[in-house]
């Protein structure tokens, strides 16, 4: 009987000692995340702030330069439609995907777009 309690004691021992190991690589492993995590939240703070300081600086010259701020609405249907614009998407694409009529879209996309001759006067008075 004794040898039987010697023997379960030196099992449970080994079992307890080989769980000691898989405690400290799970807790290592906990470690790194909360570090990834923090690493991430900094990151985030940064670009936050760095999108502040564009905003301001942007709110900054269009009082500087005296132009009148547009509406929300007309800002993010800019974006929408110079984003279009800039991915490869034809004015009817845009018209379509924005529910403007394609001469709406070409007035908003006319100061932003110069035509062919505009750029090779550009490319020949280098």
């Amino acid at each position: 009987m004794m040898e039987w309690t010697l023997i379960i004691l030196f099992g449970v021992a080994v079992l307890l000692f080989i769980l000691s190991f898989i405690k400290k690589d799970s807790v290592k492993v906990d470690s790194q995340l909360e570090q990834l995590a923090i690493t991430f939240g900094d990151e985030m703070n940064v670009l936050q702030e760095k999108i502040r300081n564009i905003e301001i600086d942007a709110e900054i010259t269009v009082q500087e330069a005296g132009i009148l701020a547009m509406s929300s609405e007309k800002r993010n249907l800019l974006r929408e439609v110079l984003d279009l614009h800039k991915r490869g998407y034809s004015i009817e694409s845009i018209a379509l995907k924005t529910k403007q009529t394609e001469n709406e879209v070409e007035g908003l996309l006319t100061p932003y777009i110069k035509t062919k001759s505009e750029r090779r006067n550009v490319a020949n008075d280098i």
